[in-house]
């Protein structure tokens, strides 16, 4: 082998040598870059950011496996997005109209909770369209509503205004303990 033939080859070597670690060093700097970003987009805490970046650093594509394997699951972006979705779901919890005594789903248009009989809307006065209980002012027409009966469960139920309740039997000794009890309260005390 001609010496100019081997120092072209020892030149291609050193080239190519070269190239491999620029490429080498390029590519861990870029784990450790990615490794940053990745760990600022899951978490805060600097202490975590900065124990990612140098695992990276100090062991290149080991050290960005092994943090990997242990970096938080989600970014704070789909935690914040998770959270979205749970509260739209607890507030389409509250809108369900669910009855005060029994807790079960009922309709906008039922004027009574078919399991337990707890009032849910009356009729307003003035349109006749059902409005809720608690309601002061009718949304269709502004005609304002007397409060009435509260919900209550079936335990609190009173009876109609109009029963009356029986007739207490008197005895025929009434009078004479009532006398009796009006001569004590006269009578002098001895002392």
């Amino acid at each position: 082998m001609s010496p100019e033939l081997a120092n072209r080859i020892g030149v291609i070597v050193e080239i190519v040598i070269t190239l491999l670690a620029a490429f080498t060093v390029a590519f861990w700097f870029a784990l450790a870059v990615w490794t940053f970003r990745d760990i600022r987009a899951r978490t805060r805490d600097p202490l975590a950011i900065l124990l990612g970046t140098l695992l990276s650093l100090a062991f290149g594509p080991v050290g960005t496996l092994l943090y990997m394997l242990l970096r938080p699951k989600e970014t704070l972006a789909e935690q914040y997005d998770r959270a979205l979705e749970e509260e739209a779901l607890l507030r389409e919890i509250e809108e369900l109209n669910l009855c005060p005594g029994c807790r079960r789903p009922t309709k906008e248009d039922w004027r009574l909770c078919p399991y337990c009989h707890t009032p849910l809307r009356e009729a307003c006065p003035s349109c006749g369209r059902l409005v809720d209980l608690n309601w002061t002012r009718c949304p269709y027409c502004t005609a304002h509503l007397e409060q009435t009966l509260e919900p209550t469960s079936p335990e609190e139920e009173t009876p109609a205004p109009d029963t009356k309740p029986p007739a207490a039997v008197e005895s025929p000794l009434s009078d004479v303990t009532t006398y009796a009890e009006e001569q004590e309260e006269q009578a002098p005390i001895p002392r």
